[in-house]
């Protein structure tokens, strides 16, 4: 019995070792497949989702701090409206001396922009890959679940589950989340109200958004006879007569030219030629904000997809009319096409604390500032509101972190346009400067706060904070 349960257990190993063995030599498809779902949930400190510029600053910052981050992004490419967008005419923010607001890592973009070093695709992917540098990136990644639960002061995000493109399904979780994609991928699903938006300033209940932007490029464009030729309109009450208001070129950017833009059809009625904002790059190379695109939805992949094909459909007319009409441009030609769209404007949630337009034109300070605003409430247009509409100039105010907070989670953050905003405080606040800086400063004291909760950070925590802030980083919030 011993000697033939032995001789048993062999030929048992042999077989087991052969199930092995041709295991490993069948095709993937063949062999076992992957668990479904990772085994045990990883922790991290910090996770953001969507890859915008403003929620890479913040994570930067938390990576420089030592904290364990993550940066899930739901679009195949990363950068969002700076880089697949090819938002490239960037606005600027000052107070009502002219004294500029924009403070921060930020400043460094924009004041190489200004300086004409970054102008073109290429300089701008160079400073995107390096504040990017030591971020842990996922793209192309879907969320399929998120797990919350009751807190003694509200909800918080308790785990989030997503799969990549081997349908592979991980579950995460993390001390703090953030929403930084410009179609809500997170705050969409935990439920929390809808701050409304433009259908409000014309009474609707019917919700509404600003129109998209898709950005159109020159090459040949002869901008020193563009600039000489303003020059001959002088002086400027002439040139805004002749072109349209807020006309004006210098050596590097050129905007207004309404009375021209207002002359041309579009060939679809979802797209309308707007006044130009031109940003002059290099050798010819021009960029141009102008294209308007009504009634896209960013989540939606096949409104995206659309808006794209009909703005590259409708480049080569306008390309012609300007060719007709704009100094400068006889000779230009189109200079490739952008695969996304600048979204200004989308589905925006409720808050701990929702900025008003009260609070900016009475230039309102809060104990809690993260970031510091400037510029004009300039709410672009809808179908229904062709043209946009303004609301004036407010000098400069503040914005609280509590405008950064989902209303109520006690993790949840937001960055970018997802500020908490009234629609008309919310045409100054989405502007990238301010809401760059506000991710940057929030970025840092998660770092620098660890050992209290942001919603346990008072007045007396923030004096401090603004103390290192104005020292260590040159920032100011007052």
């Amino acid at each position: 019995m011993f000697m033939q349960s032995r001789k048993f257990h062999r030929i048992k190993s042999c077989l087991a070792a052969l199930v092995l063995l041709s295991a490993a030599v069948l095709p993937a498809t063949a062999a076992a497949k992957p668990a479904a779902t990772s085994t045990a949930p990883a922790g991290y400190d910090v996770v953001v989702i969507g890859s915008e510029i403003q929620g890479a600053l913040l994570a930067k910052e938390a990576v420089k701090a030592g904290l364990k981050v993550l940066m899930l992004d739901p679009r195949s490419k990363p950068g969002g409206e700076l880089i697949q967008g090819q938002m490239f005419f960037l606005d600027d923010v000052n107070d009502n001396q002219k004294r500029s607001l924009v403070q921060g890592e930020i400043k460094n973009l924009f004041n190489g922009y200004k300086a004409g070093t970054i102008r073109n695709a290429a300089d701008f992917q160079k400073y995107y890959n390096k504040v990017m540098q030591g971020i842990p990136l996922k793209s192309g990644i879907v969320l399929d679940r998120v797990d919350t639960k009751g807190t003694s002061s509200g909800k918080m995000l308790s785990a989030l589950t997503y799969h990549g493109k081997d349908g592979v399904k991980v579950t995460i979780q993390s001390r703090y989340w953030v929403e930084n994609t410009d179609y809500n991928a997170l705050s969409g699903k935990l439920k929390e109200a809808r701050i409304p938006g433009m259908e409000t300033i014309y009474n609707s209940t019917v919700p509404d958004y600003m129109a998209a932007t898709y950005m159109l490029n020159f090459k040949n464009v002869d901008w020193n006879l563009l600039h000489q030729r303003i020059l001959e309109d002088y002086p400027l009450t002439n040139v805004r007569k002749k072109y349209g208001p807020n006309t004006y070129v210098d050596w590097h950017f050129a905007t207004g030219f309404s009375n021209i833009t207002n002359r041309y059809a579009t060939k679809d009625r979802q797209l309308r030629l707007r006044g130009l904002n031109a940003s002059y790059q290099k050798n010819g190379q021009v960029i141009i904000n102008g294209l308007l695109i009504y009634d896209v939805n960013p989540a939606d992949p096949k409104s995206v997809e659309s808006a794209v094909r009909k703005g590259k459909a409708e480049a080569p007319y306008i390309l012609s009319f300007l060719r007709k009409n704009i100094p400068g441009f006889a000779k230009a030609e189109l200079n490739g096409f952008p695969e996304y769209l600048y979204i200004r404007d989308y589905n925006r949630y409720e808050t701990k604390y929702v900025l008003e337009y009260t609070d900016l034109m009475s230039s309102r300070m809060f104990w809690d500032n993260v970031s510091i605003g400037g510029y004009s409430i300039d709410l672009q247009g809808t179908r229904a509101i062709p043209t946009g509409i303004g609301f004036g100039k407010p000098d400069r105010y503040g914005l609280p972190l509590r405008s950064f907070e989902l209303k109520s989670y006690d993790n949840v953050l937001v960055t970018g346009k997802n500020v908490g905003a009234s629609i008309k405080a919310y045409g100054s606040a989405r502007i990238m400067p301010t809401t760059a800086l506000a991710a940057q400063t929030i970025g840092i004291i998660l770092g620098r706060e660890r050992s209290k909760r942001l919603d346990d950070l008072n007045v007396e925590d923030f004096k401090r904070i603004r103390a290192y802030l104005k020292k260590d980083y040159q920032i100011s919030l007052q």
